[in-house]
């Protein structure tokens, strides 16, 4: 039985008794490959949702989605009163993952970095009291050590590292007792959400396994990644939204779990037992992949407690292929950032700031702000 994106796991739990009231939260880039995980977990605990995302995925859907009120804009134009009345912004727009990163590292710094710690400073202003930043374990990028955690040094090796480790940093100066701010660096994702993205290392293996058969590498697997269930990272989002503020106020964490590091040759191994007839592919003397990192996790279980990883590899693999057959799947068009991002820019659709040349039509939605219900694809036949 596959898991569905709004139900996968009951609302996160917090160690507090009574159990704290429902907030209202924004979430940017709930348009993303997180923002259905979290807005679902959000909405299963009892809180109120709302989205703030530019749109450029949009379209990017493999199934309807409940709707929320929207706020279509690019984070680097919000106002202070844009944010005025929440009582928590979960932060997850940016231009996510390496190759993207490259694509303009300039543009990735823009985004990534600059309007990340300006929306913090805009939350602060707004009297927005906690402000939790979607940072990810590409940060280590490539470090000296075997195992890292939150006392390592950052060694992050691509555009994109170092426009998280930027953000962390520019987020914490701007804590304050009245003003909770706290980085959570995810592990890499992977499993269902209706936001699907084929260009993470489990997402893609299985997406290919399932379409052609094969499972490619691009190096010789030896590299380590740390893993974590999209929905387990929703939930430890959900958890830092009602920890204690001053647990953590200005802190950074990892989120994950040590048992999820994994070599990328064993994760399409494991990719390869699960669809049948599936085989990997490995190009001749394929180079090592510079980014390694196997990384602990002790802190995240010291500030939230509650929190644990419920979605191991083989399940979620299993859970993926499954929803995968559930909605019909047949393409992985839309689906990896990079290649979307490029049809967009080569139609004329946006311009080289990745800012749309026409900016669609808003229309008013809830609570006087602009908003608009989140338009899915149809189901892939």
């Amino acid at each position: 039985m596959t898991l569905h994106p709004s139900d996968a796991f009951p609302a996160a739990a917090s160690n507090r008794q009574p159990p704290p009231p429902a907030m209202r939260v924004l979430v940017t880039g709930h348009l993303g490959y997180l923002g259905p995980a979290v807005v679902g977990t959000l909405t299963a605990a009892g809180h109120q949702a709302t989205g703030l995302d530019s749109g450029l995925f949009a379209s990017c859907s493999l199934e309807p989605e409940p709707a929320i009120g929207w706020i279509r804009k690019d984070i680097r134009d919000v106002t202070v009163e844009d944010l005025r009345g929440y009582d928590a912004v979960i932060h997850l727009a940016a231009l996510s993952n390496d190759p993207l990163g490259f694509l303009n590292p300039d543009l990735t710094h823009a985004v990534n970095a600059a309007a990340t710690v300006r929306l913090g400073r805009l939350a602060r202003d707004a009297g927005v009291p906690r402000f939790l930043n979607s940072s990810s374990c590409s940060a280590y990028g490539a470090p000296d050590e075997p195992w890292v955690d939150e006392s390592s040094s950052p060694a992050p090796v691509t555009p994109y590292g170092v426009s998280k480790v930027a953000a962390e940093g520019g987020l914490s100066a701007l804590a304050t007792d009245t003003f909770c701010v706290a980085s959570l660096r995810n592990a890499t994702a992977f499993g269902y959400t209706s936001r699907l993205r084929t260009d993470l290392v489990v997402n893609d293996f299985v997406s290919s396994a399932y379409l052609t058969g094969v499972i490619k590498l691009n190096s010789d697997g030896s590299a380590w990644r740390p893993l974590a269930h999209a929905y387990d990272i929703a939930n430890a989002f959900a958890l830092a939204l009602v920890a204690p503020s001053e647990a953590i106020n200005g802190t950074i964490f990892n989120v994950g779990a040590e048992q999820q590091n994994y070599r990328v040759r064993e994760i399409a191994e494991a990719v390869a037992r699960a669809v049948p007839g599936a085989t990997v592919s490995m190009p001749d003397r394929a180079p090592a992949d510079r980014r390694s990192y196997r990384v602990r996790f002790g802190r995240v279980h010291a500030l939230l407690p509650a929190f644990h990883c419920r979605l191991p590899l083989d399940e979620g693999i299993r859970d993926l292929l499954g929803n995968l057959q559930r909605v019909g799947f047949s393409s992985t068009a839309g689906l990896s950032r990079i290649e979307h991002l490029q049809g967009l820019l080569r139609d004329g659709q946006v311009d080289d700031t990745l800012r749309f040349v026409a900016p669609p039509a808003r229309a008013s939605g809830a609570e006087g702000k602009t908003s608009m219900a989140p338009q899915a694809m149809p189901p892939r036949r």
